[in-house]
């Protein structure tokens, strides 16, 4: 029989979890003696991570300028293009990354002789998508062959809401140890290493909740002069529209010398020197869809805390046993009180991080990587 042509979709290659995943799950299927391609809207310059020797990466082409000025009308032309790509492939399965891609290609597929599977990467009613998009996603998804959902509360929200009944509880493998890539930032160089230090890291400032550590960092370095706070991830300049870095300087506008400790250097590919650099982690989510710096802090052994939100840091924390969790709307006071216990507390913080590294065997990616080819072999056409 001949190999699998498995084929993923997502909008780039950009820093960020959802982008991993759908590479280290490319990566399992080209061990298995599949073939795949993995297609982009965005093209290499905005990658961020390399694709899997043996797999091979398309970009969707461009249309015509006259048809790019069209905007929402030119959508057909769009899937038209990207239907093209999938029959030139001669595609079995393709597979969608995040809600518009996996929209795009339920869409483009349709008739073909193919299985469609589906990934969400967030809680789906935390950041919906504009009315149309979420007009398409309730006509398409039911469509849709299999759903890879990373919670139970996003498949419940799924199956309420878009009548999705055919889905596979699949969440995300841990990676370790973390390789080191370019760029390496390495914390000695930010701070000295006896100087406490709060982690934190995401390249989405409002839905990782960075804004909230502002007050906490502030009374907590009023008590502690070498506390340092360090946030990885935000890049320079503005990310839609905002300039992430400058809005949580200004919280601090009135102590220069708070400014000077919190931390911000960027995106860093040696985020496993951080981890083992790190006093506590933090990570104080509005939302989250599986949060995989959560999962690499615990497997590096970090005492975590985290916030309750609705998906995600509950599957990783026991609560006292392997981390702390506080509710959505604690206060500054309790992550206050909460991070002070830790930081003051050597041997508790000890305790937390050797109970929070067996989250290595619990996401193991050995048995992931079964669990996602088993859920996809089926599938085949013919």
């Amino acid at each position: 029989m001949a190999a699998l042509r498995v084929v993923f979709t997502i909008d780039s290659l950009k820093l960020g979890g959802a982008e991993r995943v759908l590479l280290r799950w490319a990566g399992w299927c080209r061990e298995e003696g599949w073939q795949v391609l993995v297609i982009t809207r965005q093209g290499p310059q905005r990658d961020a991570y390399p694709v899997p020797e043996g797999v091979e990466r398309w970009v969707e082409p461009r249309l015509s300028p006259p048809l790019e000025r069209l905007g929402w009308f030119a959508f057909p032309f769009r899937l038209l293009a990207l239907r093209q790509l999938l029959r030139r492939y001669r595609s079995d399965v393709v597979v969608g990354v995040t809600t518009l891609p996996a929209v795009k290609l339920l869409l483009a597929s349709a008739g073909l002789p193919l299985s469609t599977v589906v990934s969400e990467r967030n809680y789906p009613p935390a950041k919906p998508p504009s009315l149309p998009w979420r007009w398409l996603r309730r006509f398409t998804y039911p469509r849709a062959d299999l759903h890879l959902v990373q919670t139970v509360p996003a498949g419940v929200w799924l199956r309420d809401h878009c009548a999705v009944t055919r889905q596979r509880l699949l969440p995300n493998p841990v990676s370790w140890p973390l390789p080191d890539r370019e760029p390496v930032v390495l914390p000695e160089d930010w701070l000295a290493a006896d100087h406490p230090l709060i982690l934190a890291a995401g390249t989405k400032a409002h839905q990782k909740g960075f804004d909230r550590l502002m007050p906490v960092f502030a009374e907590l370095g009023r008590r502690s002069p070498n506390l340092h706070l360090a946030l990885l991830g935000l890049a320079p300049g503005r990310y839609h529209g905002r300039d992430q870095q400058a809005e949580l300087r200004s919280a601090l506008v009135d102590s220069p010398d708070l400014q000077q400790r919190l931390l911000l250097p960027g995106v860093s590919g040696s985020m496993a020197r951080w981890y083992a650099r790190a006093t506590v982690f933090v990570l104080p989510s509005r939302y989250e869809g599986f949060p995989n710096v959560l999962l690499e802090a615990m497997a590096a052994g970090c005492a975590c805390i985290a916030s309750d939100c609705l998906t995600g840091p509950s599957d990783l924390i026991r609560h006292g046993e392997n981390g702390l969790l506080l509710p959505p709307q604690a206060t500054t006071e309790a992550w206050v009180d909460a991070i002070e216990t830790l930081l003051i507390d050597p041997d508790y913080r000890r305790q937390l991080g050797a109970r929070a590294a067996t989250v290595r065997e619990r996401y193991a990616p050995e048995r992931l990587r079964r669990d996602f080819l088993e859920a996809l072999r089926p599938l085949r056409h013919g």
